[in-house]
């Protein structure tokens, strides 16, 4: 064992931390950035809980970004430059396909046959609902089958990787995936396990290589969202209750969201559809501006502030959000089938009929996309055939004999073998998801940090719902304009386009939570707990003590460091490992207090890097500026590099 020093760390024997001091070094100079490869292609997917999708642009035309558009299959009037995030495989789970493919042949398939194949769909929730994610993480087929999830996420990348390499051909342009810088999104809300899941995915996958990690950049969703917004023209926004357009002039026609059929009609307030003064931008220097990302498994909020007159961008508020996307409404109509139909009957069809409850769910989704505040008469939803003849032989009376007992008085039996929803019952289904919401936004505009915000921007497929849309329109009551972008349900895309042209734009971030190491401090009396105190020869130490390197909430620029040294315990020593844990609370003092716990560990690998140094000191480097936190190490001693990791997947 070293010398002890100051202070040392806990959890790993033979590791002793130099300096216990945080220190913040400001990166200005071009030393510390990476090598820059000559990318042709920007590549970022958006891979999404409901839908996903990719879009490209050129490096040499930076501001034309191409979006995919048109995928085999596609719902009547359902934009269908995305896909479904469903995939299945052969029944011996070879990949098959992907998106509206996977859906329409599972949807084709005997249903005695369909029971051996394996179909997937909403599955990216798991990383988030997953309190102990591995790359073991398992996930559960519609047949009940369970299938490796890093497996399911890397065929459905492989899918979008060989989608996109077609480009080279479309666009006369000669490239390999050596040429494409990768982007891929995700929720903001996301712990650093959910985020270096998709890294390992996108390795199996293909897509990069361990060897060069920074071909790939993960992408938070409501900053790639903020991105596209920033650079948006007049022309291209909404303003949604507001009786004249940004620009200053009348609109010429009203225009609703959460349309179908691809027709305009005016809903709840004034929606303007603004389509002149195409040369101006929204935003000046210093305005604040909130963007909600309304996905399907999660809703994320930012707050940023237009930066210098280059227009980065400032993150006023660390990121918040939760799980309340749009299959929040997908469960509570199955909540509703439950009271009906009884939930044992909806667990048994699930499983002896998955064809015919994918067939239900998308006849949901269209009437779920019908729902307005203003609405008048009934939602019809077709009930497969399958459905109401397994019913029959499940209970042994009809479906309709179930509607008539089950006192649901706002659903209905229609003859032609449809459920007729009221307006009201359709409405109620959304009140929970849109509650959460509304709760959240009302929480985050309290907080004395986010103030004077002048827009807020509502993005993703569900901003597209006019329930949600007056929801927040009278949650805010006037305090800031609703924008809402004319692609809404591409704005992440595009965003994330951009980000990957440029991952320097947001400057400063702010850390979703406090993090730090375990060490040992010399035992100060009246200051430190006597049950902490640890006696080594003559020396008394204060153990478990939390060394922090960043506290929740605080701002840190892009290129900031936190810097640690620490020595191995003996010259032979090959590699360091050293704990580390985080907390969702500002200040900690222990590693053993309340809602501390350890999230990963950092290591050192120090083989090859031997020094005639009787002490080797190995100084490390740790930035938390970025969408993911990057380790770097270098031997003091002799200026050689040190391969340095941080692990959040295996606990």
């Amino acid at each position: 064992m070293a010398t002890p020093s100051p202070a040392k760390s806990m959890g790993d024997p033979g590791i002793t931390p130099l300096s216990p001091t945080h220190i913040l070094v400001s990166s200005d100079s071009e030393e510390n950035e990476p090598t820059r490869h000559p990318y042709v292609v920007v590549v970022a997917i958006d891979f999404g809980t409901t839908s996903s999708g990719y879009a490209y642009a050129f490096t040499k035309e930076p501001e034309c970004i191409h979006t995919m558009r048109r995928w085999e299959g596609g719902d009547p009037g359902v934009s269908n430059q995305k896909t479904p995030t469903t995939i299945l495989l052969t029944p011996d789970r070879k990949f098959h396909s992907f998106g509206y493919a996977a859906r329409d042949f599972y949807h084709d398939l005997d249903p005695t046959e369909s029971k051996q194949w394996l179909y997937l769909e909403k599955f990216k929730m798991k990383l988030h609902t997953t309190a102990n994610l591995s790359i073991d993480t398992d996930l559960h087929a519609a047949n009940g089958k369970k299938v490796k999830a890093l497996g399911i996420f890397a065929y459905a990348l492989a899918f979008f990787k060989e989608q996109a390499l077609k480009l080279s051909d479309q666009a006369g342009s000669d490239f390999d995936n050596a040429d494409v810088r990768w982007v891929i999104t995700v929720p903001a809300i996301w712990k650093m396990p959910a985020k270096q899941f998709m890294r390992e995915a996108s390795y199996k996958a293909g897509l990069v290589s361990r060897e060069n990690p920074d071909q790939l950049i993960i992408a938070l969703e409501p900053e790639a969202a903020s991105i596209y917004c920033r650079k948006l023209r007049l022309h291209q926004m909404v303003d949604l209750g507001n009786k004249t357009a940004l620009n200053g002039y009348s609109p010429t026609e009203n225009v609703g969201m959460g349309m179908t059929q691809g027709k305009c009609k005016s809903i709840l307030m004034n929606l303007f559809l603004l389509v002149t003064l195409k040369c101006c931008l929204w935003c000046s220097l210093g305005d604040r501006y909130v963007v909600v990302d309304c996905g399907g498994g999660t809703v994320d909020l930012t707050v940023h502030q237009i930066r210098m007159p280059e227009g980065h961008l400032k993150e006023l508020y660390k990121a918040s959000g939760g799980p309340y996307g749009s299959i929040g409404i997908d469960y509570e109509f199955e909540k509703l089938l439950c009271k009906i139909f009884g939930q044992d009957f909806i667990d048994q069809f699930k499983i002896k009929r998955p064809a015919a409850w994918v067939d239900l769910m998308i006849a949901f989704e269209s009437r779920k996309r019908a729902a307005t505040p203003d609405r008048s008469n009934p939602l019809n939803i077709n009930l497969p055939f399958s459905f109401i003849d397994y019913y029959k032989k499940f209970r042994g009376h009809s479906v309709e004999h179930a509607l008539r007992k089950s006192n649901v008085d706002f659903v209905k039996w229609s003859s032609q073998g449809m459920l007729r929803m009221n307006p009201d019952a359709m409405n109620a289904l959304f009140k929970p998801t849109i509650d959460h919401i509304i709760q959240h936004l009302t929480e985050l505009f309290d907080r004395p940090e986010v103030t004077d915000i002048k827009f807020l921007f509502l993005v993703g497929g569900f901003a597209e719902s006019a329930l949600l849309q007056q929801a927040v329109h009278k949650m805010l009551q006037g305090r800031s304009r609703i924008i809402i972008p004319h692609d809404v349900g591409l704005t992440i895309l595009k965003g994330a386009v951009l980000f990957g042209l440029d991952p320097s734009i947001i400057k400063v971030r702010r850390s979703p939570l406090t993090y730090g190491v375990g060490v040992l401090n010399r035992f100060v009396e009246g200051k430190h707990p006597p049950e902490k105190m640890l006696v080594k020869g003559s020396t008394r130490w204060c153990t478990d003590v939390f060394d922090t390197f960043i506290s929740v909430d605080q701002s840190v620029a892009l290129g900031e460091t936190v810097k640690r040294s620490y020595t191995p315990a003996k010259p032979s020593q090959q590699v360091i490992v050293i704990h580390v844990y985080c907390s969702e609370k500002e200040s900690v003092s222990f590693i053993t207090d309340p809602g501390v716990r350890k999230c990963g560990t950092l290591k050192l690998d120090v083989s090859g890097t031997e020094s005639p140094a009787a002490r080797r000191e190995i100084q490390t480097l740790m930035q938390f500026g970025d969408t993911e936190i990057r380790a770097m190490a270098v031997d003091v001693a002799t200026s050689r590099s040190v391969k340095a990791s941080i692990d959040f997947l295996s606990q």
